[in-house]
């Protein structure tokens, strides 16, 4: 969804885009009443993203990652150093976090700056918004440290790069395991109803139901 495409439910905004070169999908949720907001994945692009922020009026609570892979994670400090938000991410990825450089040279791109998170986004843990609030569910698999949020009130799930739109995410980088990512996903993500909507790290949205029936790595 780019740019001014706003879908409401209540009084709540709700806008996902794609930042920097490996086309990551990066979410704002804010509340208009009272005016406050998350990220997720502020990977690039974040003068685009903090004067996004700003034409609507939000100021930024929490800064959530979903794993700690250069494009989900890269511009997580310069959005904090702007806003004062604190960053969360699951402790387990922070082996990742600190093999930034690699991860950059992986792509032929500068290192990004990064620090270690303000909180960790451990299993079961509630964050989000006061009206929007999201619950934690650590996804090993594609990372150690993956996770997704679970936004019931919203039927929605953010779910990194854990599940995609008819795949899986990638298991072959460091920290990646294939059987963990599976047993993530069927005993963690379809246990959510059909109806759930899937917003994935990359690529079109889709539904707990449709992964169910159509994707071929849960057969």
């Amino acid at each position: 969804m780019e740019d001014g495409a706003r879908p409401r439910i209540g009084f709540m905004i709700l806008e996902t885009f794609p930042v920097g070169p490996l086309q990551c999908n990066c979410t704002i949720l804010g509340d208009e009443q009272t005016r406050e907001a998350i990220i997720v994945d502020p990977g690039d692009e974040i003068t685009r993203i903090h004067r996004r922020l700003a034409e609507l009026g939000l100021k930024l609570k929490q800064i959530l990652i979903t794993h700690a892979h250069i494009d989900h994670v890269g511009g997580a400090l310069k959005l904090k150093v702007l806003t004062g938000a604190p960053i969360y991410l699951n402790e387990a990825d922070l082996p990742l976090l600190q093999m930034m450089s690699m991860q950059a040279a992986w792509l032929g791109i500068e290192t990004p700056e990064t620090a270690p998170p303000d909180e960790s986004l451990t299993d079961g843990r509630q964050v989000g918004l006061l009206s929007y609030p999201a619950h934690v569910i650590h996804t090993p698999g594609h990372t150690q440290g993956s996770i997704c949020l679970h936004f019931a009130s919203m039927n929605m799930v953010l779910a990194g790069d854990t599940l995609f739109a008819g795949s899986i995410g990638r298991t072959d980088l460091p920290g990646g395991n294939f059987e963990q990512i599976i047993d993530s996903i069927q005993s963690r993500l379809l246990s959510l109803p059909d109806e759930t909507r899937v917003v994935p790290g990359h690529g079109p949205a889709t539904t707990i139901g449709s992964e169910r029936k159509l994707n071929p790595f849960l057969k």
